[in-house]
């Protein structure tokens, strides 16, 4: 079955794998369209060693873009909203409008529950205890874009901006995520958590491997306006050493694919975007060369077999 064509707002750099260039291939590898916006257009990403150069696009011209799609009749069939890294409240704000106007244009050609558009929000505002946007958007992101959100992908340091909640256990997760679930979606999706109390006693994690991360998703489940259950699941996952970008940008785009070809079956759509996530990054890492950044880029490309058949590496346990 032919699937309903992605929007996706997110940078771009013109060498390496961060952003749209991380998210749109994999996408389209699953059989999805995918219109761009470059949020941003910089020659790499920020984290090379003699800075960047490049274009910001600010929130009047992506109303301006959106208008020009609108106008052309471009916006139908849109089924799902990506995003991701966004630095500033105007142009968060103005992704509001974007999905609005899409959940517009989609109810005016279809009333039915089918014409639903999905919004997939990658809440990118740090990492490892260090914001690199303005704090500001953390209130923005709870109070306007959230409650909106279908699908929310945050990592640890996200989860407890967020929630308020700092998570050392299992028990600490599943608060924090019935507090995102609390503030709209019905799916929530933790990148990657330490656990204190981590026990990996699938025999997935990989033998002699010192350290794991744990990635937890959790759904809400209505059954009638008034009658709702949660399923949350966990995989533990072995740390490949190195600092790799990307990394949440390829994940939140294999996970709306996923979901959306299996929207029934989390586990499934869980096993598959964590092994292909593990592939990716070993093979990164294996053919990275110390001190070399540009040779941390993700290898995609190389990977085509690994999105497209998602090798069976890893078994989600069921924790709620």
């Amino acid at each position: 079955m032919a699937q309903k064509r992605v929007l996706s707002i997110q940078s771009h750099v013109v060498h390496g794998y961060v952003g749209n260039k991380a998210s749109v291939f994999p996408l389209q590898l699953l059989g999805f369209d995918v219109d761009v916006v470059n949020s941003v257009h910089f020659s790499n990403h920020t984290g090379h060693p003699h800075g960047f150069e490049g274009d910001v696009l600010n929130g009047e011209q992506l109303r301006a873009i959106l208008n020009g799609l609108e106008r052309n009749g471009l916006l139908e069939g849109t089924g799902h909203l990506l995003t991701g890294y966004i630095g500033s409240a105007s142009f968060l704000r103005a992704v509001l409008d974007v999905l609005k106007t899409l959940r517009r244009v989609a109810k005016s050609k279809d009333s039915t529950n089918d014409s639903h558009v999905r919004y997939v929000c990658d809440p990118v505002m740090g990492d490892a205890g260090k914001f690199y946007v303005p704090q500001e958007l953390v209130a923005i992101y709870r109070d306007e874009v959230i409650p909106l959100a279908d699908v929310v992908t945050p990592n640890q340091f996200e989860v407890e901006q967020l929630t308020g909640i700092v998570v050392k256990n299992i028990a600490d997760a599943k608060r924090a995520c019935q507090a995102l679930h609390s503030f709209g979606p019905d799916l929530v999706f933790i990148t990657s958590i330490m656990l204190e109390d981590d026990q990996t006693s699938q025999g997935e994690k990989i033998e002699n491997e010192a350290e794991s991360i744990a990635i937890i998703a959790s759904r809400r489940i209505r059954h009638t306006p008034n009658t709702e259950e949660f399923e949350m699941w966990q995989i533990d996952s072995p740390i490949i050493p190195g600092r790799f970008t990307g990394t949440g940008d390829l994940c939140a785009a294999l996970l709306l694919g996923h979901t959306a070809m299996e929207p029934g079956n989390l586990p499934a759509s869980m096993e598959k975007v964590i092994g292909t996530m593990f592939s990716v990054i070993k093979r990164t890492s294996e053919s990275s060369m110390p001190g070399s950044i540009a040779s941390m880029e993700l290898k995609l490309i190389q990977s085509k077999q690994d999105i497209e058949s998602p090798p069976s590496l890893f078994k989600a346990r069921k924790v709620l």
